[in-house]
């Protein structure tokens, strides 16, 4: 099933999701580093920093994800996963944006409940990342249709499936053979 919301061949939301998990992730390292090593705040200044990136990101990609996830059929078991998975993913920035706003009266020294839920967070980040895995590489949400390992760019208009096609009945090779002897 191939994404509805498409830039330049390819869907939005699986660009963007990088952005606030890296984000997140990397605030996460910074506090563990600050937290056992001490006397470290600008770690911690770094983490509410990547914190907000991460939220404007993730909520950026969630309004695609919201979009391809519309195009999903009801009642598929793609459907029900994906609900786990934007779900998943709003709880998962809702507690950064806790941790988030416990972190901005003292940036440099944020209170441990602020850190607990971006650990809290990045745990369940996880799963939900682990969903949208489920999805694209087990049910194939967001993949073109007929996707295989000799697709033609996207940038050239031709779609998946008729240059599957093509291989599998070999009119794009002379005397109808694939390369390597095999048909």
């Amino acid at each position: 099933m191939e994404s509805k919301a498409k830039v330049m061949g390819h869907p939005i939301h699986p660009m963007l999701i990088v952005f606030p998990l890296g984000l997140f992730a990397t605030a996460v390292i910074f506090d563990l580093i600050a937290f056992f090593r001490g006397n470290m705040p600008f770690l911690y200044e770094a983490s509410f920093w990547m914190i907000a990136a991460g939220i404007i990101g993730g909520l950026l990609a969630a309004l695609f994800g919201a979009i391809d996830w519309w195009a999903i059929p009801a009642n598929t078991r793609a459907k029900a996963i994906g609900l786990w998975h934007g779900v998943g993913n709003v709880v998962v920035t809702l507690l950064f944006a806790i941790s988030w706003y416990l972190r901005y009266p003292d940036r440099d020294y944020p209170p441990s409940l602020a850190v607990a839920l971006s650990f809290i967070a990045v745990l369940l980040a996880l799963v939900t990342g682990w969903l949208g895995g489920e999805l694209v590489d087990r049910l194939g949400v967001g993949v073109d249709d007929g996707a295989h390992v000799n697709s033609p760019n996207s940038l050239t208009g031709r779609s998946a499936r008729e240059t599957a096609e093509m291989h599998t009945h070999g009119h794009d090779h002379p005397h109808g053979a694939m390369p390597g002897g095999s048909h």
